[in-house]
C-alpha cells in the first residue's frame, strides 16, 4: 500500500475500497490458512470468487502470501507485519472516534445535584450507581444543555476527562438446594451481617428467596439477578447475591470474565 509523505495513515488505508478489501482478504487468509475457500471468502465480503483470486494473486506478488498448491495459502512474515500495522491504525482510529469524537457530541443523562442552567460548566461524578452533575469541578467536565432543578434529570454534552468512580465488590453467598437442607442450613445471623453493608441484594433460586424472607429483608433484584448484580457493581454499587449451590460455580466464572472483585461468604451450617 503506497501513501504520499505526511499522509494520514488512516486516510491511506480507508481512501479506497480496494485497499480495505486487500486488508480484509489478507485477514481471511490468515484466519483460515492453509485451506482457504475462496467461494466462502467471496460470499462473506460480497465480491466475486474471481475478485478474491485476483486479490490473493496481488498479495502473493507483494510478498504477503505464499501459495502451496491449489487453494492452499499461508500469510508470510511480511504479510503479518502489514496486517498488524494496519490493524493498529484502525484500532487507534476507532479509539479516537469513541473517546474523542463521540464523547463530544453525545449527551449524557445525569441527576442535577443542584439547580443548573443551560450552558453551565459542570463536573460529572458517580454516586450510588448514578451519574450526577454539579458546579463543583471534577475529573470529568461537561456543559448542561437545559435548565434543571436539583434532583431532576439533566443532559450534559461535550464531556471531557474520565468519570472518577470505583467498581463495587460483589459478595457471593451460596445457598444449598432443598435436598441439601435449603434455607434451614443457612447461618441467618451471618447473612444479616454480610447484607448490612451492601446497597443492592439479588437472589437466584427459591431457597435464596426464603433466606431473605427469613431475615426480614426484601431482595432488590429477584429475576435476572446475575447480570443485574454485575451491572450494579460496574456502576460502583456494593452488592450481594444469594445463589443456589448448583449455579454458584458458573456465576463465579462470570465474575472472573467481567473482571470484578468478589468475596465468597461460606454461611452454610454443618
Amino acid at each position: 500500500m503506497s501513501k504520499t509523505p505526511g499522509e494520514d495513515p488512516v486516510a491511506a488505508l480507508l481512501r479506497s475500497k480496494r485497499e480495505i478489501t486487500r486488508f480484509q482478504i489478507l485477514v481471511e487468509v490468515a484466519e483460515h490458512q492453509p485451506a482457504v475457500r475462496q467461494q466462502e471468502v467471496a460470499e462473506k465480503m460480497g465480491v466475486t470468487p474471481q475478485a478474491v483470486s485476483e486479490y490473493i494473486r496481488e498479495l502473493a506478488d507483494d510478498g504477503f502470501v505464499s501459495a502451496y498448491g491449489r487453494g492452499r495459502y499461508e500469510v508470510t512474515k511480511e504479510g503479518i507485519e502489514w496486517v498488524l500495522a494496519n490493524a493498529e491504525v484502525l484500532e487507534n482510529y476507532a479509539r479516537h472516534v469513541t473517546r474523542d469524537v463521540i464523547q463530544k457530541v453525545r449527551v449524557w443523562p445525569a441527576v442535577a445535584a443542584e439547580p443548573l442552567h443551560k450552558g453551565d460548566a459542570v463536573g460529572v461524578f458517580m454516586k450510588d450507581g448514578w451519574l450526577y452533575a454539579s458546579k463543583t469541578e471534577q475529573s470529568a467536565m461537561g456543559e448542561v444543555i437545559a435548565d434543571a432543578e436539583a434532583g431532576q434529570d439533566v443532559g450534559v454534552a461535550r464531556l471531557t476527562g474520565l468519570i472518577d468512580h470505583a467498581e463495587g465488590t460483589v459478595h457471593v453467598l451460596k445457598v444449598p438446594r432443598i435436598e441439601r437442607g435449603g434455607s434451614r442450613k443457612m447461618d441467618l445471623a451471618g447473612v444479616r451481617g454480610v447484607l448490612a453493608g451492601v446497597q443492592q441484594v439479588g437472589i437466584a433460586g427459591l431457597e435464596a428467596a426464603v433466606v431473605m424472607k427469613s431475615i426480614g429483608r426484601k431482595p432488590d433484584i429477584s429475576f435476572g439477578s446475575r447480570e443485574g448484580v454485575i451491572e450494579a457493581a460496574f456502576h460502583g454499587v456494593e452488592c450481594a447475591i444469594l445463589i443456589v449451590d448448583e449455579e454458584f460455580t458458573d456465576f463465579l466464572k462470570r465474575l472472573e470474565t467481567a473482571g470484578l472483585t468478589y468475596v465468597i461468604h461460606d454461611l452454610i451450617l454443618p
